[in-house]
């Protein structure tokens, strides 16, 4: 932000300097060149002046050799003639005069100017006292030398002048630039270290300009307030877990110890409603679920994907053997993500769970991985049913199932999940039949973090848990 800033108040003020300075040089330049000119031709004027008395009068020609030595000794060339074209009085060294503009002045009534490289050539006619006619012609060439060096130092002191405030605008717009950009950074990084789950992360509010320090305290306010809601939340589900599972397995235990002094009606009816229970946990352990993956603060961790697949593959073979279902992996490619400790697995077994309720035995089941542009890809494909075009659209909705005995929410936990990495999910048909869930998650430099290898192992207690209140929707 500060080279941008700088650039920019360097180019408008290279702008102003541009739309001012050099129209004021050239001017100045032009003006300077000018009254030289004008100069010169009074200095030829007055040489004209004292000729005529020469010429005219017959008079002293004192004067007028008095009046040539001093120009010539200023530096100027002198030459006088009179009309006849006869020399009367100049310089040692002539002027750069030629005879067409000599001749031109004998008949001419006023001066003529003419710029040369080096000098400015002056050619005037000797009038006569009664204006009648001309008694000769003089020439006065002036060297440009004195009027280029002040033309010079005016152009040196409007490049000087014009750096100065180019290097004044670059300090400025520099400090200008860091005391805007260093609480702006806090604030950035704040914010980043918010969105990665810790929630106690703060800006400092009392640097930079007034509004950046609103916009921190803001930030601030916005923070403590989200931490205080995120901590209720999971106080909340903390609660709710200890105050709804411990009556409903207070209550299945109870039923399971009538059904065994009952008769066989009885406890045919009380196996129904242990039925009705175990469905009533897995819907709370389901919601549980949901609301823990809407309320993750889990800071991310970089994860080799491709390490994760291979041990949930491992993990959940022996479940896909005992149903006769073939698992394997299609096409394993290393790749890094950033998503919180943990979540991928969740995801994964959620997924690998609803497939393995949707197949029949005989059925398959591949789970791919690999880099796609700018993101990591995860697909998991089954030859199963598949879904219809109503279904897949509601497919991550809560409830939305449609199996016997689902809940309806392991594909809503595994969206909340994905979207709270900052991916994807999406839903399509698999070749030849069935349903393929495609994730994308934004891919992770590998210099970003360590690359953690998952351990294998077969599904836990949270995995089980998943499937329970997953189903295929």
């Amino acid at each position: 932000m500060t080279r941008r800033i700088v650039i920019s108040v360097l180019g408008l003020i290279a702008v102003v300097l541009g739309t001012i300075a050099l129209p004021l040089g050239l001017l100045t330049a032009a003006q300077d060149r000018r009254d030289f000119a004008v100069d010169t031709r009074s200095a030829a004027t007055t040489l004209a002046s004292v000729a005529e008395e020469r010429l005219g009068d017959r008079s002293s020609p004192r004067p007028l050799h008095h009046l040539v030595t001093a120009l010539g000794g200023s530096g100027d060339l002198v030459l006088v003639l009179d009309q006849a074209g006869a020399r009367v009085d100049g310089t040692a060294r002539r002027p750069a005069v030629t005879a067409g503009q000599l001749s031109s002045g004998r008949a001419a009534a006023q001066p003529a100017v003419y710029q040369l490289d080096d000098y400015v050539l002056v050619v005037a006619p000797v009038r006569k006292d009664s204006g009648t006619g001309n008694l000769g012609v003089v020439a006065l060439a002036r060297p440009t030398s004195a009027v280029d060096r002040r033309i010079t130092v005016l152009w040196l002191l409007i490049a000087g002048v014009s750096a100065a405030g180019l290097l004044a605008a670059a300090l400025v717009a520099t400090g200008l630039a860091r005391w805007v950009r260093r609480p702006l950074a806090g604030l950035d990084s704040a914010a980043q270290l918010l969105g990665d789950g810790q929630l106690a992360t703060r800006s400092p509010a009392d640097k930079g300009p007034q509004e950046v320090r609103r916009l921190a305290g803001n930030f601030n306010q916005m923070a403590a307030r989200l931490e205080a809601l995120v901590h209720g939340h999971q106080a909340t589900m903390a609660d709710v877990s200890h105050q709804l599972r411990t009556p409903l397995a207070a209550l299945r235990l109870r039923l399971e110890l009538l059904a065994q002094d009952s008769d066989e009606a009885v406890a045919s009816e009380l196996a129904g409603a242990q039925e009705e229970i175990g469905r009533l946990s897995r819907l709370v352990n389901g919601l549980l679920a949901v609301a823990r993956a809407e309320n993750m603060t889990a800071a991310p961790v970089t994860i080799a994907v491709d390490a994760i697949v291979r041990s949930r593959i491992a993990a959940w073979r022996p479940a896909a053997d005992e149903q006769g279902i073939t698992l394997t992996a299609g096409g394993l490619e290393p790749v890094l993500v950033r998503i919180g400790d943990g979540q991928l697995e969740q995801i994964l077994d959620n997924l690998l769970a609803n497939a393995l309720d949707a197949l029949h035995p005989g059925g398959s089941l591949v789970v791919a991985a690999g880099p796609d542009g700018d993101r990591a890809r995860v697909t998991v494909a089954d030859n199963g049913p598949g879904m219809t075009a109503e279904q897949k659209r509601l497919a991550f909705r809560r409830f939305a199932t449609g199996t016997s005995g689902g809940t309806g929410l392991g594909l809503a936990i595994v969206d909340r999940l994905v979207v709270s990495a900052g991916g994807t999910a999406a839903l399509s048909d698999t070749p030849g039949g069935g349903l393929t869930v495609a994730i994308e998650l934004p891919a992770a430099l590998p210099e970003r973090g360590a690359r953690r290898i998952a351990g294998a192992g077969r599904p836990g207690a949270q995995a089980r848990h998943d499937r329970d209140s997953g189903g295929r929707p």
